[in-house]
């Protein structure tokens, strides 16, 4: 891993508060929510703390999101990145090169974030990982984005869905009726069964293995293509750009609707319609973001999710090597207790995420960003 010290370059600011909205949730902000209708039971608080539960198969919550759009996310920072250094002449051996270096630190980052620094028996590592399907997924799309030209990514786009669709729609796991979409009987898990080393997180199922990478892949591509159209939008069309974005964002929402009906939305499986119903959501996200943070300039609301989203990794990596209970309770305790019960949880469920925030302002007040 590179840690640069220094002047960040150039970068979209309402990208950067986009990735750190989406990164506060998974720095513990659900658990308010949690706590809220715990201790409440009132009937709004119950229905925003269900939304920051994984849905255990089929359906959908707003914490579905959370890992989709980050990889989303990672595809619309390419054409600023990976596009620029194109500009200035970088060769596409040396990029390609760049893009696998980064995956593969990836990789092996996710495999310390699920089984920590220790020795353990290659049956009990878990390979699979969110950072390692950012890693797969952002290195496959960044090559499409290197080699090919839009209307071909837009190609890529599409076929990876309808393959995916087709594959689990006419194949299953042995003893099961084609096209099974249970966790014992799709045949994307029976396939990472047999092909991927050490343990799934569900035993027979991971929900980051590897054969349900390819549709995250187009996850990755809708962000490029939606990191082009900011990218190449001059001053005076900023609003058409947003609009545009939103209105395609829109359709893809209801495109997914319609393949839900016989192609479920799963996150476990990243089903097709799941990818377009996520992609749907991220756009209009980005749009909103976009418009109000870059075209009607309102910016300092913003500086609080941007801090999070300049240290998007190592603020996930964090939470396996620093102990954020044990700080905030140190810390804060003296606050819940003037509190008191019930609601001196809600609000070190406050502290909790505040206490990393301010971590990060440090690390942002000294230039200091941990990059990949």
């Amino acid at each position: 891993m590179k840690q640069v010290i220094g002047k960040p370059h150039q970068r979209l600011y309402s990208l950067d508060a986009i990735r750190g909205f989406d990164m506060f949730w998974i720095m513990g902000a659900e658990g308010i929510f949690h706590r809220l209708s715990k201790i409440t039971n009132v009937p709004v608080w119950n229905v925003l703390s269900n939304q920051f539960n994984h849905v255990e198969w089929h359906g959908f919550t707003f914490y579905d999101l959370v890992f989709p759009l980050f990889l989303f996310l990672a595809g619309v920072s390419t054409p600023f990145s990976i596009g620029k250094k194109i500009e200035k002449g970088h060769t596409k051996k040396e990029l390609l090169l760049s893009i696998i270096k980064r995956a593969l630190i990836l990789i092996i980052l996710g495999v310390i974030y699920n089984n920590g620094l220790q020795i353990r028996a290659l049956s009990e590592i878990r390979f699979p990982s969110v950072l390692g399907r950012i890693a797969l997924a952002y290195m496959f799309a960044n090559i499409i984005y290197l080699y090919t030209k839009q209307r071909a990514q837009i190609i890529w786009f599409a076929a990876l869905l309808i393959g995916y669709w087709i594959l689990l729609s006419f194949a299953s796991a042995p003893g099961y009726p084609i096209g099974d979409l249970t966790m014992h009987g799709n045949i994307a898990s029976y396939i990472d069964s047999l092909i991927v080393p050490g343990k799934l997180y569900l035993g027979v199922h991971d929900p980051e293995g590897i054969v349900s990478t390819i549709p995250a892949i187009a996850t990755g591509l809708l962000g490029i293509y939606t990191g082009n159209l900011l990218k190449n939008t001059i001053i005076e069309n900023k609003k058409k750009t947003a609009i545009k974005i939103a209105t395609i964002g829109a359709a893809l929402l209801i495109v997914a609707q319609i393949w839900n009906l016989v192609f479920p939305i799963n996150k476990n499986l990243w089903t097709s319609s799941f990818t377009l119903h996520c992609g749907g959501l991220s756009m209009l996200l980005m749009a909103l973001f976009y418009y109000i943070i870059d075209v009607l300039e309102y910016k300092k609301w913003a500086f609080f999710f941007k801090v999070i989203g300049m240290n998007s990794i190592l603020i996930y990596m964090s939470g396996r090597f620093i102990d954020w209970s044990y700080t905030t309770n140190a810390i804060f305790k003296w606050l819940g207790q003037m509190v008191g019960e019930p609601y001196n949880v809600v609000v070190l469920a406050f502290c909790f995420v505040l206490t990393q925030w301010l971590f990060l302002y440090i690390l942002y007040k000294g230039r200091l960003f941990l990059r990949v």
